[in-house]
Order: structure tokens, then sequence, then C-alpha cells
């Protein structure tokens, strides 16, 4: 299972700084329209909720919205901004925490099912997430492709941003499909690192995951603006759906 302990206070209180870019509405407004678009008229599930990046302009839509979170600090940040208190929140473990009520969609961005860092763990997501579906309902993830094709045969460090002030580092473990990201930025005139944990999961390993939970793939896309997906696509946002009755 993940650890909050990689989103304690310290990163939480900086999180929203360092993923400016992902806060705009250029960034948001497709995945909030995406969503809309398959909430309908019903409750809306977050595994992962965070800081509230997408469950608030969602909530602010008139969606209503639940999430789950392992990490009290990142949902104190939640509580601290405008609507954050109107958001219901569980605390705990996305994999195995339970919501009462059913909801027309659930769904998990940014790679965060990635922080599952075991299969089992993985495809016990996939199947608490099929429990709180109603018939009909679905389930969308967006996640990387694992970029295994720019490794050099025996390299396994990728690095995927290097400027004046910050550098980002995957490190691969192929045999284990694991994936250290490193951090490194300069803060207050010195180093600040951070190393976080992910298992890295193909397409195919996740419309399994999806069958083993009585769920269909139903469309996938190479992004929120319903890109094609294709070979070169770096990410994937796939949509799985629970059979209506």
């Amino acid at each position: 299972m993940h650890d909050d302990g990689y989103f304690d206070e310290r990163v939480a209180a900086r999180y929203d700084d360092d993923a400016a870019a992902l806060f705009g509405t250029e960034a948001t407004d497709p995945v909030i329209d995406f969503l809309t678009d398959l909430a309908g008229n019903g409750r809306v599930l977050e595994l992962g909720i965070g800081t509230g990046r997408i469950a608030l302009p969602l909530a602010q839509r008139g969606v209503p919205v639940h999430g789950i979170d392992l990490s009290e600090a990142m949902v104190a940040m939640l509580r601290a901004k405008a609507g954050g208190e109107d958001i219901g929140v569980t605390i705990g473990d996305f994999a195995t925490t339970t919501v009462d009520g059913s909801f027309s969609l659930a769904y998990l961005v940014f790679n965060t099912i990635m922080n599952l860092t075991t299969q089992e763990a993985q495809v016990a997501c996939f199947r608490n997430v099929a429990a709180h579906l109603q018939p009909g309902g679905c389930f969308v993830i967006e996640v990387g492709v694992p970029q295994l094709q720019r490794l050099p045969p025996g390299e396994t460090i990728r690095a995927f941003h290097v400027s004046d002030r910050y550098w980002g580092f995957d490190e691969y473990e192929v045999a284990a499909q694991g994936l250290t990201s490193h951090h490194f930025s300069i803060r207050n005139g010195s180093v600040d690192r951070l190393s976080i944990p992910f298992r890295y999961v193909w397409p195919s390993e996740l419309d399994l995951m999806a069958q083993l939970a009585g769920m269909r793939l139903r469309e996938r896309w190479g992004g929120w603006r319903r890109e094609p997906f294709t070979n070169d696509s770096e990410k994937h946002v796939s949509v799985w759906e629970k059979p209506p009755l």
C-alpha cells in the first residue's frame, strides 16, 4: 500500500506551489469537462483527493464529490480552501477504505494508481471501486505509460525534468515494475530531496484488473481532450464501466 509519510506536512505545505502548472484552468478544465460528462447526476468518488485540485472545481460545477485520502496533512490543505469544508473526505487507504452509498463515477488522476506499490494493492483498488459503483458507473484513471523505450540497455535512470532550480529523475527497477521518482530542488539556498516509490503498470494490466473486478474497458484516450491513444502516447486516460443491470 502507499505511505502517507511521503505526503506529510512538509510536502503538503508546498504541494500547490510545486504543482502550480497543474492548477490553472487550462490544465484543469479538460479534466473537469471529462469527469462531469461521465458523472451525470450522480455522486462522484475521488481516490487520493489530496488538496482538492480536481474536487473543488468539480464541486463548483454542482457535482457532489466525496474523497478518500491517507494524508491528513493534504486534506487539511483542502479544508483551508474556499469550499473545502463542504467536501466530505474519509481518511484511509483508497485501496481498501469504504464509503457509505453508491457512486456514478470514481476516478484516480495524475499517476495516483502507482502510489499503490504492489499488484495486490492495485487489484484491491479496482475491486473496492467496483463495490462502490452503481450499475453502469465508471472508473477513470489517468496514468503515464512506462517510458522503458527511452532507457538504453543497462541503464535504469531517466531525467524527466532539468532546470536551474529543479531536477527530476525516474529510477526504474524493471524486474519488479518498480519506479522511484527523485525530486531535487533548491530551497532557501540548500538542496531539498524527495524520493517517492511507485509501481508502474501497463494499460493491458489495468484492463485485466478491471476484468477481475467485474468491469470492462469502455474507452481509452491519450489525454483529457480525448486525443487518440497511440504508440507515442506518454499517458492514457482510461474508462472502465461496471455493467448495467
